[in-house]
């Protein structure tokens, strides 16, 4: 299959939303990390702590697959800009698994965010008795 210059270009509009999506996360997971140090420890905090630790490492995964599929990108255009056109092909074709594999990761995130709130509703079911 040949593609040309314009089917990588499209995908620039997606990465980004994505990237700043996984920012806007991150962000989130850190004020409610540095929060967290504030607020009274109880049964739940370990199970907590472990919750953040892997979010946070998701998001890093998440992140720098990410990165990764932006960057093979536009390596892929510039390889078939040059008319390699075989080389732009694969190199276009490791940036979707890069793309897949960030959003598996950003599954995943997700997954142990609902988790954190299960462990946020115990404790809260747990105090209000």
């Amino acid at each position: 299959m040949i593609i040309d210059i314009a089917t990588p270009a499209m995908l620039f509009p997606a990465i980004s939303l994505l990237l700043l999506a996984y920012t806007n996360r991150f962000l989130t997971l850190a004020t409610i990390i540095r929060n967290f140090a504030r607020e009274d420890r109880d049964e739940t905090t370990e199970a907590q702590i472990r919750n953040l630790r892997q979010r946070i490492q998701f998001i890093k995964r998440m992140q720098i697959a990410g990165v990764m599929s932006f960057f093979l990108c536009v390596v892929s255009m510039l390889a078939i800009y040059l008319t390699y056109q075989t080389a732009g092909n694969w190199i276009f074709a490791a940036s979707l698994v890069c793309l897949l594999y960030s959003l598996w990761m950003s599954v995943r995130e997700i997954l142990i965010s609902v988790e954190a709130l299960d462990f946020h509703l115990d404790g809260i079911k747990k105090n209000g008795k």
